[in-house]
């Protein structure tokens, strides 16, 4: 009877044996790929890489590079560019002479003013952080609540707000009239030297469109030079698709959806209070909601949000990082106060480690590539 037993625990054992590399086979293939594994699996055409973490309802756009516009310096000389520069970098568009659209937009610094908020007439702070103008042409909507659906509309903001350039619209064609100088570059751009106040806007918001994002390393590897990003880099942008669940509002080309999310930054009923979209649409659902920035050029853009709170990256990576909920109202005080602001349901707490949070941060600052800056015009003196 026992040699029956062995015999038999001997079949069952050389039974186990026999499915043994299957089963090691078998949990190899369900272990999480590691850094390698991933950094390989986008050294390969876009079209194959691994798909990104997104929301049921949201419209993403894969990751596209950008190029060089090789058409930069012809455009440059263009009449109606030529006088749109001048007209931009010109102090005498405001009440005080000593403001310009550049003043706030600085080439020099990414076309935005390093500042939390704007500074404008009479040392007047504004409420916002200055957006910067890299890619604006490709922009729906302009400034973080959206007010503007055109450039020309943008362009013409600024120009009578009283905490910024301060000038009386009505009578700034006289003004520039009066400058001989502007005579021939009007006539050239438009066929004659009379200046309008609809002349001047749109001849800035052409100069405007020609403001445009540089290739960055990101964009030599979306083009296949894989070289281009370090391996942390890409495995940072692996996190941006996925765990970091970047993608559901910053795709496509330019990395952003064109729309508007509340973040959680609006400080409601305190000192700092911002609505955000809400002050342009007048509906509760809408309050403390600001437009999604696009990421070109991110290094050369900061201070981030539209209050300029955050001055390093990983400062914001760990605001995203808690998911943002704090805020939320209990549901009978949403019932009793319809306009208390509710976090977007896209944020949600991330438990990045300290690796991915270091390999996010280098993957964002590849997206920066810009280095010409822009000289500034002679503008005429009289």
């Amino acid at each position: 009877m026992k040699r029956g037993i062995y015999w038999g625990l001997g079949c069952i054992l050389i039974i186990l044996w026999s499915f043994a590399p299957k089963v090691s086979r078998d949990l190899s293939a369900i272990q999480d790929p590691t850094i390698e594994d991933i950094v390989k699996s986008y050294k390969k055409a876009i079209s194959e890489w691994p798909k990104p973490t997104i929301d049921k309802g949201v419209e993403w756009k894969e990751f596209m590079p950008i190029k060089s516009d090789s058409a930069y310096f012809t455009t440059q000389d263009k009449p109606n560019i030529l006088l749109g520069k001048m007209l931009f970098f010109d102090p005498k568009l405001s009440k005080s002479n000593q403001i310009s659209c550049s003043s706030c937009h600085d080439p020099e610094i990414g076309w935005s003013d390093k500042r939390r908020v704007a500074l404008g007439n009479d040392h007047l702070q504004g409420g916002r952080n200055t957006l910067s103008l890299f890619n604006v042409s490709e922009r729906k909507s302009f400034f973080w609540d959206g007010r503007a659906k055109s450039l020309e509309e943008q362009a013409a903001g600024p120009l009578g707000a009283h905490h910024e350039m301060a000038m009386d619209i009505k009578t700034l064609p006289a003004k520039i009239q009066a400058i001989k100088g502007y005579a021939p570059l009007f006539k050239n751009a438009y066929g004659s030297e009379k200046v309008t106040y609809e002349r001047i806007v749109k001849a800035i918001a052409d100069f405007q469109k020609t403001i445009k994002s540089q290739p960055s390393r990101f964009d030599r590897f979306l083009e296949g030079k894989y070289n281009a990003l370090s391996d942390e880099e890409i495995y940072g942008m692996h996190i941006f698709r996925t765990k970091a669940r970047c993608m559901n509002c910053h795709y496509g080309q330019y990395l952003t959806d064109e729309s508007f999310h509340n973040i959680g930054l609006t400080y409601y009923k305190r000192k700092y209070e911002d609505l955000g979209l809400y002050n342009i649409t007048k509906k509760p659902e809408d309050a403390g909601k600001f437009k999604t920035p696009q990421l070109r050029d991110l290094m050369l853009t900061q201070p981030w949000m539209h209050n300029g709170l955050f001055n390093e990256l990983e400062g914001v990576i760990n605001i995203y990082n808690s998911g943002m909920h704090q805020i939320d109202p209990a549901p009978e005080v949403k019932r009793n106060d319809p306009l208390h602001p509710v976090t977007d349901s896209l944020l949600k707490p991330l438990h990045l480690t300290p690796d991915e949070k270091k390999a996010l941060a280098a993957f964002l600052k590849s997206m920066s590539g810009t280095r010409y800056k822009m000289r500034r015009p002679e503008i005429p003196v009289e």
